[in-house]
């Protein structure tokens, strides 16, 4: 990964992530992309009804494709996960990866689509809100010297347990698998989370006041007042609502754009299942191509302008 100031980084290897890094790296500006593709949900998926392909596709196969077309026109590509982002006071982005490396962007494209955050176990729907969450980020806040436990396997519930340790005053961490870069394990091992590896939340109990405790599937009970769902990476509510980027005002899920993929935070953009439905691959690359090219020649101005 390079040590300059990136011109686009494009945060997540889905189709509309591809896309926009094949289409700025054109442009002939710096790109990174951030992402695994087997991350995407094109990528157990089987293609039929995309233009131009012929057949039965398979997703990985498209997207692997993909990527080697990024490297080859020039783009950089690191796949690990973004935990946060900031923008400085000189207007460039400040982007921190799992794998503890900062770096910096004039643009960034979000792409990493929609995120699948439900346990759908007993208990879940009832007490969202009173004590289930789904952004560590959003609603620490309201569980300080609470006790609290996390749900998820990557690097979004780790990073989250990590978080809440300045708040809550007991953290719990529910994982079957861990799976996340080496240097965040670590900072989790040496921590003061309460890890319940090997084990999946079976349902979710509490009474009108709220979350009271949960049922794990080895007949375990533990107590506590809140649980923070955070399956797979950072999603869009997570990372995007640090800088200001406006949601939805229906769902508050899904990023809004302009048809130049623009955001309403000037230098960042966003394509493909974050914006809304549909959720094709037609519509992922479309966005995706726009994006790349109205980044890069963002960046292109921020340079001439000094």
């Amino acid at each position: 990964m390079s040590d300059s100031i990136y011109d686009v980084i494009i945060v997540g290897a889905g189709p509309a992530g591809i896309q926009a890094a094949i289409h700025a790296a054109r442009k002939k500006t710096q790109v990174l992309l951030l992402g695994r593709v087997e991350s995407s949900s094109l990528y157990p998926a089987h293609v039929e009804n995309y233009a131009c392909v012929d057949g039965v596709t398979e997703g990985k196969q498209l997207l692997e494709a993909g990527l080697a077309q990024v490297r080859r026109f020039g783009a950089e590509v690191s796949p690990e996960d973004l935990l946060k982002i900031s923008q400085q006071e000189d207007g460039l982005f400040a982007l921190e990866m799992e794998s503890g490396k900062s770096t910096l962007c004039r643009t960034l494209i979000l792409a990493m689509g929609i995120a699948k955050t439900k346990l759908a176990v007993p208990g879940e729907s009832d007490f969202s809100g009173r004590g289930v969450s789904y952004c560590v980020d959003c609603d620490a806040n309201f569980f300080r010297n609470a006790t609290v436990l996390v749900v998820g396997n990557h690097s979004a519930a780790i990073d989250g347990a990590l978080t809440l340790l300045d708040y809550a005053s007991k953290v719990y961490l529910a994982a079957a698998e861990l799976k996340a870069s080496e240097e965040l394990l670590r900072r989790l091992h040496e921590s003061k989370v309460e890890l319940l590896t090997g084990r999946r939340v079976k349902e979710i109990r509490g009474s009108e006041t709220g979350v009271e405790e949960v049922l794990l599937d080895n007949g375990e009970v533990v107590k506590t007042n809140g649980v923070f769902i955070e399956l797979g990476s950072k999603g869009a509510l997570q990372l995007a609502a640090k800088i200001g980027v406006q949601m939805d005002m229906e769902y508050f899920k899904y990023i809004d754009v302009n048809r130049k993929q623009e955001t309403n935070i000037p230098g960042v953009y966003a394509a493909g299942d974050i914006t809304g439905p549909p959720y094709q691959m037609a519509k992922a690359v479309g966005e995706g191509c726009v994006a790349g090219m109205e980044a890069a020649m963002f960046a292109r101005r921020q340079k001439q302008q000094g």
